[in-house]
């Protein structure tokens, strides 16, 4: 059984929520039917759809109250000319929250990672308030592990948390809080977690997300189809209490959740609030 300094740090990080969704053409309508506006939502970028498919949603979701945070890939961002466009264009609906990760596309033009286009938003004068960046507790195929808390490192002056990307081993979260953190990497971290998924539902998402061809989809998330489909596999209760130690460290600095809902929304939010209704109990 938990501690109580450790269900207690699991409650904080439940309430404080936020959700990852793909833009469909059913997402807009799913989050309005069962998700409440107090959450936050935040709407991937894919090199099939382009940032059109992002803004258009987050605009859509900001109108009806969310709080929204829209992917802005560097690689799908040409240049400084464009960048400015897009700020003007999210600012002017009222969204100032954005995660910048490099993305996995090739680069359209001046943006090879993320690094490089948060220099040119600080030249912009840093227009929004919150600005996120990603984090790997787990190895980076094409990265190693220093270069990953290295690259935090020379991107903290330019956001204001980090989002750590999905793994399903809680002692490496442990492990890589403690070696950011020693390492003076001292931002606010969202954990990244999947929701709950069914099995068909999810397969089905390959064909509809818009994330390139379903095979370069299924063959990029492999690991994670296997750790979500199989039978006794991964749930997000055993996974948060088993990460509850480390989220309730004094400097671990975890203030909520990022939940990869794979659109699976409905659910997602009814396992929140019910895995909350259970510890509060």
């Amino acid at each position: 059984m938990a501690s109580k300094q450790a269900t207690e740090a699991i409650v904080r990080v439940l309430e404080h929520a936020r959700y990852e969704v793909l833009p469909t053409p059913s997402t807009e309508d799913k989050l309005l039917e069962h998700v409440p506006r107090d959450r936050v939502v935040t709407v991937t970028a894919s090199p099939s759809k382009g940032l059109e498919a992002t803004f258009d949603l987050a605009e859509r979701l900001t109108g009806h109250g969310y709080a929204v945070v829209p992917h802005v890939a560097a690689r799908m961002v040409s240049d400084r000319t464009e960048l400015a466009e897009i700020c003007d264009r999210l600012i002017g609906k009222g969204i100032t929250r954005v995660f910048v990760p490099g993305g996995d596309a090739d680069p359209v033009g001046d943006y090879p990672d993320a690094l490089s286009l948060l220099e040119d938003l600080a030249a912009l004068g840093r227009p929004f308030t919150h600005i996120g960046i990603t984090g790997y507790p787990e190895s980076h195929p094409k990265i190693a592990d220093d270069l990953t808390v290295q690259a935090m490192w020379d991107k903290r002056r330019h956001a204001t948390h980090v989002v750590s990307n999905l793994t399903f081993d809680p002692a490496l979260i442990r492990s890589w809080l403690r070696r950011m953190r020693d390492r003076g990497v001292t931002m606010p971290v969202l954990l990244g977690m999947p929701g709950p998924v069914d099995r068909a539902k999810l397969l089905g998402m390959a064909t509809k997300i818009g994330v390139g061809e379903s095979t370069r989809f299924l063959n990029k998330h492999k690991g994670t189809f296997a750790r979500l489909a199989a039978p006794g596999g991964f749930t997000g209760e055993r996974f948060l209490e088993k990460c509850g130690p480390a989220l309730a460290m004094p400097d671990a600095g975890v203030e909520g959740l990022h939940v990869f809902t794979f659109n699976q929304i409905a659910e997602t939010e009814a396992w929140r609030t019910e895995m909350l209704r259970r510890l509060r109990a």
